[in-house]
């Protein structure tokens, strides 16, 4: 699995439409009413690259596993979500799952697509989600502030320390700002506004390569502090329909795009989580593999099975440039191209490992 990320926003939005182009399937039923999402939909969707199947041609493997994106479609929260209203704070409970939140932010006119509040106001959009977020996570950070409370008093030194960060990013949230924005380890804590968040305006066709008024509002106000995508949900959906890579590209390239939403919101992803890959190859698979970038060798061969981390001696590393123009491992290690290294070797971008262990 490389990450997983939740779809929230505003009813009629366009949460569902993108869920289903990006997954391309119609598991979402997208439909023009409030609520229509009951129970959240989950998708996998195969992370493109290129890289990993290049490097099974040079072995001709006989599997290829790439990594995977998974994305939960969670209904459309309204004001007052945080105190049971619209379909209550159910959904909520599905936002804490995620690695990150996709904000799906609605940035086009449609006089047949009715809006929850009337108006087309992305800004205000925004805020109705961000503080239903805030308000269920003071809700959440106050019964742990009670707990924490009564293990100080018994002098628990981590309670302590626990309490201090936790009053500090209550008193932050009760001035509207996200735990995220804080400079507090909140990972103790599982908050919903501690999560990165990527937002997504959804406009119309026309402005699907430079955007409209409404999308650079958001930019103005958000890109400073988390990433904004552009992209059309309707034009995903036409995308999702070509299966010729050619097809595709040609397509992108006559609407002005480089790459599709899919593509933008997996390069943001890995981007805003810190996340890169490594593979393992071989004649039985190609395996592309997600990890945190700053891991360790052997933190990346737990990924694989614990015990390779547990009995990690070294690892023999190739770049995947090398092994594909040079035609494989023999040859790269012919060339004198192929590395050992230890304990202490960090990961980068795109190595070809093969892992040495101790059963």
């Amino acid at each position: 699995m490389g990450f997983n990320c939740g779809i929230v926003g505003l009813p009629n939005v366009g949460k569902s439409t993108l869920f289903n182009a990006l997954t391309q399937s119609a598991a979402a039923d997208a439909q023009n009413y409030p609520f229509c999402t009951i129970e959240p939909n989950t998708g996998h969707v195969v992370v493109p690259d290129e890289i990993l199947h290049k490097l099974a041609a040079v072995d001709n493997s006989a599997k290829i596993i790439p990594t995977q994106l998974e994305i939960v479609d969670i209904a459309g929260l309204v004001r007052g979500a945080s105190n049971g209203e619209g379909l209550g704070n159910k959904f909520l409970g599905n936002i804490l799952e995620t690695d990150a939140i996709i904000h799906v932010v609605r940035c086009f006119e449609n006089d047949d697509i009715v809006h929850v509040d009337g108006r087309i106001d992305p800004i205000s959009d925004i805020d109705t989600i961000e503080t239903e977020l805030m308000m269920a996570d003071l809700e959440s950070l106050s019964k742990q502030i009670k707990n924490l409370e009564k293990k100080a008093h018994g002098l628990d030194k981590d309670a302590i320390k626990l309490l201090a960060d936790a009053k500090v990013i209550q008193e932050n949230l009760e001035k509207s700002v996200p735990a995220r924005e804080t400079n507090i380890e909140t990972k103790p804590f599982n908050l919903l506004t501690a999560k990165p968040v990527i937002y997504v305006c959804n406009v119309e066709e026309s402005a699907a390569a430079n955007g409209n008024k409404y999308s650079e509002m958001v930019v103005n106000k958000f890109a400073n502090k988390s990433p904004v995508l552009i992209i059309s949900g309707k034009i995903e959906m036409e995308i999702a329909q070509i299966v010729d890579p050619d097809e595709r590209k040609m397509f992108l390239n006559d609407l002005g795009l480089e790459q599709s939403g899919l593509e933008k919101v997996i390069k943001t992803g890995y981007e805003t989580l810190g996340l890169q890959t490594f593979y393992t190859v071989g004649p039985k698979e190609a395996h592309a593999w997600t990890i945190t970038r700053g891991m360790t060798a052997p933190q990346a061969a737990g990924k694989i099975h614990t015990d390779f981390e547990k009995g990690f001696i070294r690892a023999e590393i190739i770049s995947p440039n090398d092994y594909i123009e040079l035609g494989g491992e023999v040859a790269v290690k012919e060339a004198g191209k192929m590395r050992l290294v230890g304990r202490d070797y960090v990961m980068q971008e795109g190595d070809i490992c093969h892992f040495l262990f101790n059963n």
